[in-house]
């Protein structure tokens, strides 16, 4: 009889090397990861304990939260009116978000796009076993969530926190990425390429965002439940700093465990590059109005544009919702309405907070677009730009059939998020078609901070093609100086380093013309070096 332990060896033979060439590749993309979790774990503590020192104001403010079912949905309940407890609040969801994305993302690049591209099937060739490629791409992901699960105490230690607490706060937020490293292990084995993996990853995330919204709104008498049935809940019913709930961190860590199991046993039972559930065959000739450069782009680029545009009208939908309750929440805190002030407009707390979440959906969509710039470079690392190129279209033909949804589709995608946003809160303060043409025209004022950062995405593209990911950290970089510097109080220097930060804070602020020319011109002018890098390098 063959021992299971052997079979087990045999199963995962190679994994090592594997393991350490994932992370090497991802010397750039875990590390940003990381900070972008902690650093932000860390800030909001910091931030917490500058704007409510006194344990009478932090009483009063989680009282107001706890009582709005609009706020509950957004962040949850808090638990815990405590340094720690304010900050396992704010971030137990955000944080649980972004390690799941993280993690998500990982297992997918290092499994199913493996095997989409071929390199998994040279690889096999070799002494490699049939579970190693997926074992690699779990280790990552693990590995990532373990270093949340210590950096994450160890920064609300450094700031003074309960080691428990702290702890338990770490493991809330590294479990939400260790079930969704499960998930996306089972994804991988089911899916036949990494953008339907990737798609189904993010609409189970979206998912478990909505159920937790969903329960977390719900009243005394109301299906409190939903918020049960997702890991994002799980990581809020730890509640760190409010009780410790032990047990809870069992249940994700069995839950995970399950998850990763399954995937493994459905690894042997499917062919090497091909899904559980295969790709519907298409027509035999294709339509007529696939036959450019440019159609083929618009059905490449049209599922993604769609996804977060949806996204971006129902973030703002709820960002609008809230604008009646930012008075009561916020007007009594002098030190938040000079930081939304900073972040916002100049003229009441409710424009400030308006302009302040325009500016989010801004960074949404700047994130967007560098996503779908950078579909050009990986239709050319794998190969599906050079067949396009033989025929009669020309690489800057083909290069801008694809940047025209980092242009556009962001345009698309700030007009959505502008009109939810102004709709909501229109009805909430009985002006629907003001709110909505003034919030509509300040997300368009987003546009050219955000062709600024998708114009870097295009010239990493054409100087530096091995080197991608670069675009990703320059975002992260970007983003984290406009989302936390006006709250660390940071020097104007540094806050100047964002495209952001020169857009006019509409609404409520005086327009400025000058700043979205010269923040256009420069957009065009990285986009036109860009792209004149990449017509005269090699392809590949």
């Amino acid at each position: 009889m063959t021992r299971p332990a052997s079979v087990l060896a045999r199963q995962t033979t190679g994994a090592g090397p594997l393991l350490g060439l994932a992370l090497r590749r991802d010397k750039v993309m875990l590390p940003c990861w990381l900070y972008a979790a902690v650093g932000s774990v860390a800030v909001t503590g910091i931030s917490f304990g500058k704007l409510y020192p006194t344990a009478l104001s932090r009483e009063v403010f989680a009282a107001t939260i706890n009582q709005s079912a609009s706020l509950r949905a957004v962040y949850g309940p808090i638990f815990g009116t405590g340094i720690g407890g304010l900050t396992a609040w704010r971030m137990a969801a955000f944080g649980g978000v972004i390690v799941a994305l993280m993690s998500s993302l990982l297992v997918v690049r290092h499994s199913r796009a493996e095997e989409e591209t071929g390199r998994l099937e040279l690889i096999g060739a070799g002494a490699v076993g049939r579970g190693a490629p997926l074992t690699a791409a779990v280790g990552t992901a693990v590995l990532g969530n373990l270093l949340v699960a210590l950096l994450i105490p160890v920064a609300m230690i450094a700031t003074g926190q309960d080691a428990a607490g702290s702890v338990a706060f770490g493991l809330a937020v590294a479990c939400s990425g260790l079930v969704f490293t499960g998930i996306a292990a089972v994804v991988a084995q089911i899916t036949e390429t990494e953008r339907a993996a990737n798609g189904a990853c993010g609409a189970l995330l979206g998912l478990a965002f909505l159920l937790r919204a969903a329960g977390d709104a719900a009243g005394p008498g109301g299906p409190g439940w939903l918020s049960r049935l997702s890991p994002l809940g799980w990581t809020e019913q730890v509640r760190p700093y409010g009780g410790d709930r032990w047990w809870v961190v069992v249940l994700a860590l069995v839950v995970a465990a399950a998850l990763i199991a399954a995937a493994f046993a459905l690894v042997s039972r499917r062919d090497l590059g091909a899904g559980l559930l295969p790709q519907r065959p298409g027509p035999a000739t294709g339509a007529a109005r696939l036959r450019s450069a440019s159609a083929l782009a618009w059905r490449l680029q049209r599922g993604s544009l769609y996804g977060w545009s949806a996204g971006a009208l129902i973030s703002g939908a709820v960002f609008g919702s809230l604008a009646k309750g930012v008075l009561s929440l916020f007007g009594g805190n002098a030190q938040i309405q000079q930081i939304i002030q900073r972040m916002g407009g100049q003229q009441s707390i409710v424009d400030a907070y308006l302009a302040t979440m325009v500016n989010l959906l801004g960074m949404v969509a700047a994130v967007y677009a560098v996503q779908a710039a950078l579909r050009l470079r990986g239709e050319e690392a794998d190969g599906r730009a050079e067949p396009l190129l033989a025929t009669a279209v020309s690489r800057l033909r083909w290069a801008c059939s694809h940047l025209a949804y980092p242009l556009a589709g962001s345009a698309v995608l700030l007009i959505a998020g502008g009109a939810g946003t102004g709709v909501a809160a229109g009805v909430l303060l009985g002006d629907v078609g003001g709110r909505t043409a003034s919030l509509v025209g300040a997300a368009a004022a987003q546009l050219p901070a955000v062709w600024c950062i998708a114009a870097g995405a295009v010239l990493v593209i054409g100087l530096l093609p091995r080197r991608t990911s670069a675009a990703w950290g320059i975002l992260s970089v970007l983003l984290l100086i406009s989302y936390l510097g006006p709250a660390l109080k940071a020097g104007q220097w540094v806050l100047d380093l964002s495209p952001f930060t020169h857009i006019p804070r509409l609404p409520g602020a005086q327009f400025a013309a000058a700043p979205l020319l010269w923040l256009t011109g420069l957009a065009a002018v990285l986009a036109a070096t860009g792209l004149a890098a990449l017509c005269r390098r090699d392809l590949g």
